[in-house]
């Protein structure tokens, strides 16, 4: 099975870095995982996304893309097939919920009809009634409101790949909490390869069919939920756990 994402020995050093962002990492992402990349700030799990889809390239190594070197990839038309989702949502202020949806399909030279009708079915995804929201502007929303339509606007042209930053990291714990299950609900119809920035171990835990563990630019760990939970490989990853509360034996202390 070729890797839906793949690092081989990727460094990338920042100018005036004391050290890498990300220093010689390796591994492979299969399709269909959701990853949850997990650290403290500054560790390098943005910088990880941001190689993905060449908002950054590396210093030495390849970054594979379903088993294409992405420096060899048209920036554009990279991101294209990449969905991306930020915690400030970067919605546009000045269109609608509709158009904001429809920017990556209008780009790809869909007709109005198809346009239209996946419009309200992304609306309806997320719960978001297409007659009440689709002539909205993103400051006629609530918080959660702009951060689902931020979601399926990245899901407009339906990516292989969706990375996504930290998406829910301003929004309310009960508003979190609902956009994480619908995130689940998502992930589990799509198929598609999600990889989710979080610094929150309870929350990377709960969605992560896989959990990358980085700090310092290196990678920790790479493991099931439970794997880390039982057996964590590093005394970071050890530490990571038990400065939010859980136990070695994996319960919330």
């Amino acid at each position: 099975m070729t890797p839906a994402v793949e690092f081989r020995d990727v460094t990338k050093r920042f100018p005036g870095a004391a050290s890498p962002a990300l220093d010689h990492v390796n591994l492979a992402i299969d399709p269909g995982e959701l990853v949850c990349v997990l650290g403290t700030s500054g560790g390098g799990k943005t910088t990880f996304i941001k190689l993905i889809n060449r908002l950054h390239d590396p210093d030495t190594g390849t970054v594979l893309v379903n088993g294409q070197d992405v420096s060899q990839v048209d920036p554009v038309e990279l991101r294209r097939g990449i969905g991306y989702v930020i915690q400030q949502t970067g919605l546009f202020p000045h269109m609608t919920v509709a158009e904001n949806i429809a920017c990556v399909p209008k780009i790809l030279k869909w007709d109005r009809g198809r346009i239209d009708a996946r419009v309200d079915e992304l609306l309806e995804l997320v719960h978001l009634d297409p007659s009440d929201f689709r002539d909205r502007y993103p400051s006629q929303l609530s918080g959660g409101q702009q951060q689902r339509v931020g979601l399926v606007r990245a899901l407009a042209a339906s990516p292989e790949i969706m990375l996504l930053d930290e998406p829910f990291g301003a929004i309310d714990a009960i508003t979190r909490a609902k956009l994480q299950d619908e995130l689940l609900r998502i992930h589990r119809g799509s198929g598609k390869t999600f990889i989710f920035v979080t610094h929150d171990v309870t929350e990377a835990l709960k969605l992560g069919t896989k959990v990358l563990v980085v700090d310092a630019g290196r990678v920790q760990q790479y493991a099931t939920p439970e794997e880390l939970l039982a057996h964590p490989a590093t005394p970071f990853v050890r530490e990571l756990l038990e400065t939010q509360g859980y136990t070695p034996e994996g319960r919330r202390a």
